[in-house]
């Protein structure tokens, strides 16, 4: 697909390079100049400078050039503004990232695909960041495009994600999840259908609005549904019925004083020295400050707060709660 700025550059060359053939040909065959004559003919002519002519012209050469100036006027303005804006408005640039930015994306694998940079998926991008995920993002909004960061974790493709060409673009067959945030359930829909059906075994998680578009979501494909708008009436409730947890939630979250992270580390995660041991045996608590919260197998699924005899076997997930400089200490003595 012919991007928008690249596409009025194009055109406006194209402009250019026609009305100068007319010149070219039109002086050559009516007033019999030879192609350097012509060529100089054409460039006073369609520059409006008012040099001499290179000879008199004669009836028909005059009404072909006043034609030919009528002509020119608006192409000449048309031809200067496209010019201004790429060379001196900073579009050039712009155009210029927008095609690196394409290079990066055909690059990542195993990456998170995020349809919409609105408030939503800004969000989803930071925590995505946050945590050294690769991800792109799509987005049609040029305004939002620009704002977006200038760096080599930041990467976008232009366009409408209700498009096969630009979710492929986007390394659709390749993800290993896409979250779509934008406000249309309808689209939403439609972008996990199309996800699905370009890969089969892709996680997508879907914003609904209404309550009624969650169980068309999950036909569609989608594996989770988020209701934002619920889920922010739900807080505000909380903050009156129940705001001591309310407020520890908020640590979780960044809006707290204390800052705390949960994370989940699988069992290839782990380094040989850590596996198939029990939670009392790897004193997580007195080694980093962390605490493990949680744990899944395959038999019971989630427990909340493990037994010290629970033991770290093959496929089981542990979910760690601790500071940021205190899961960083996990990760240095139990993670490989």
């Amino acid at each position: 697909m012919w991007n928008k700025s690249l596409r009025r550059l194009f055109i406006a060359m194209i402009l250019l390079l026609t009305s100068f053939l007319i010149g070219l040909i039109g002086f050559m065959q009516i007033e019999k100049f030879n192609f350097i004559e012509a060529f100089y003919m054409t460039v006073i002519t369609f520059s409006t400078v008012g040099f001499n002519e290179v000879r008199p012209l004669s009836a028909d050469g005059r009404l072909f050039t006043s034609v030919y100036i009528i002509f020119n006027l608006g192409i000449f303005a048309y031809v200067v503004s496209i010019f201004t804006s790429y060379f001196f408005e900073g579009e050039l640039r712009q155009v210029l990232r927008q095609i690196i930015r394409g290079k990066e994306v055909k690059k990542v694998k195993h990456h998170t695909i995020v349809v919409g940079y609105g408030r939503n998926g800004r969000k989803a991008c930071e925590e995505l960041e946050n945590s050294k995920e690769s991800f792109v993002i799509i987005e049609h909004d040029k305004d939002r495009i620009e704002s977006m960061p200038e760096n080599h974790s930041i990467k976008a493709v232009d366009g409408d994600a209700t498009h096969d060409e630009i979710l492929t673009l986007a390394g659709v067959e390749k993800a290993k999840a896409i979250i779509t945030t934008l406000p249309n359930d309808a689209e939403n829909v439609f972008i996990a259908l199309t996800a699905r059906e370009l890969n089969g075994s892709i996680l997508i998680i879907a914003r609904a609005s209404e309550e009624k578009s969650v169980s068309k979501l999950h036909r569609a494909g989608a594996n989770k549904v988020v209701m934002p708008d619920a889920l922010g009436g739900i807080h505000m409730a909380h903050q009156i019925t129940k705001p001591y947890v309310n407020e520890f939630m908020e640590l979780f979250t960044g809006m707290g004083d204390t800052q705390l992270r949960l994370e989940e580390f699988s069992y290839d995660q782990f380094n040989s020295e850590s596996r198939d041991r029990s939670i009392s045996e790897l004193d997580v608590r007195n080694k980093t400050g962390a605490t493990i919260v949680g744990f899944k197998d395959q038999r019971e699924g989630f427990r909340f707060s493990p037994g010290p005899r629970t033991i770290i076997g093959s496929d089981d997930i542990v979910i760690v709660l601790g500071r940021e400089e205190e899961i960083q200490e996990f990760k240095s003595i139990y993670v490989k």
